[in-house]
C-alpha cells in the first residue's frame, strides 16, 4: 500500500456553496414560526447569519470548533426569547442541514477516482464541519464511504484546520507519521500551509493560480493527483 492520503471534503471531493443563506430554508423557517417566532423570512436569514458570524469570529481567533447544536441553541434562544428544548434544537439543526446540503454537488467521476486512489493508498477525509455525521452521510450517499479508512472532523477533534491537532488526529487514525502522508485540499491555509507546517507534504487545488505554491504541488482538480504523487 502506497502513501496515505488525507483529503479535504468541501471543495475537493464535492462542490458546494459555503453560504449559510443562499439555499432555501423554508422548512427551517416554518419550524421556527411553529414555535412562535414572529420574524419575517428575510429577518430570519439575517438573524441566523448574524449569530453564525459571531461564532465564526470566535473560532477565527483560536481555531476552536463549534457544533451546529451550540449554534442552533443560541440562535433559537435569541429568536424565541428563552432556553430552547434540546429536541427542538435537534429538529431545527437537522432540517437546516438538510436544506443547506442542497447546495452540495457530487462530481461526475469522483467515485471511480476515489476507488482508484484507494486501490493504491489508504484514504482519510479531514474536514472542517460543525456536525459529525454530515460528511460521513454524504460519503455514504456518494457510494464511496467504503474507500475511506477514517473521517476526521473538526467538531469531534475540537479544533479546525489549520490547528495542528486536527492533522495529528488524522495521522493517529491511520497510524502513520507526517512523513508518510500527503494532504490534498482547496484552501491555502487549511489544506496547504497548515499541513506543510507539521511536516505533511501537501497539494493545493488552485486552478486560478492564486496562491504561492510550487507548480508541482498545484492541481486543477483532485483528478490530477495520481499523476503527481510520484513527484515532489
Amino acid at each position: 500500500m502506497g502513501t496515505h492520503l488525507l483529503l479535504d471534503f468541501f471543495g475537493t471531493i464535492v462542490e458546494y456553496s459555503p453560504s449559510r443563506t443562499d439555499q432555501g430554508y423554508h422548512g427551517s423557517y416554518a419550524l421556527l414560526c411553529g414555535r412562535g417566532c414572529r420574524l419575517t423570512y428575510p429577518e430570519f436569514l439575517a438573524a441566523w447569519s448574524a449569530v453564525a458570524a459571531e461564532f465564526d469570529r470566535r473560532s477565527d481567533v483560536d481555531e476552536r470548533e463549534f457544533s451546529m447544536t451550540e449554534l442552533g441553541a443560541e440562535f433559537l434562544r435569541r429568536a424565541l426569547g428563552g432556553t430552547p428544548d434540546p429536541a427542538d434544537v435537534e429538529t431545527f439543526v437537522t432540517t437546516y442541514l438538510g436544506e443547506w446540503s442542497s447546495g452540495i454537488r457530487y462530481l461526475a467521476g469522483m467515485p471511480d477516482l476515489l476507488a482508484g486512489l484507494a486501490a493504491e493508498h489508504r484514504l482519510a477525509v479531514v474536514t472542517n464541519t460543525h456536525r459529525a455525521d454530515l460528511v460521513p452521510g454524504h460519503l455514504t450517499a456518494m457510494g464511496v464511504a467504503h474507500h475511506v479508512d477514517a473521517v476526521i472532523t473538526s467538531v469531534e477533534v475540537g479544533w479546525r484546520k489549520p490547528h495542528p491537532a486536527i492533522y495529528a488526529a488524522a495521522l493517529d487514525a491511520l497510524g502513520v507519521p507526517a512523513s508518510g502522508a500527503v494532504f490534498v485540499g482547496d484552501t491555502y491555509v487549511a489544506d496547504y500551509a497548515g499541513p506543510e507546517a507539521v511536516g505533511i507534504r501537501s497539494y493545493l487545488i488552485d486552478p486560478a493560480r492564486r496562491h504561492p505554491v510550487p507548480d508541482g504541488r498545484r492541481l486543477d482538480s483532485l483528478a490530477d493527483l495520481p499523476g503527481l504523487l510520484g513527484g515532489g
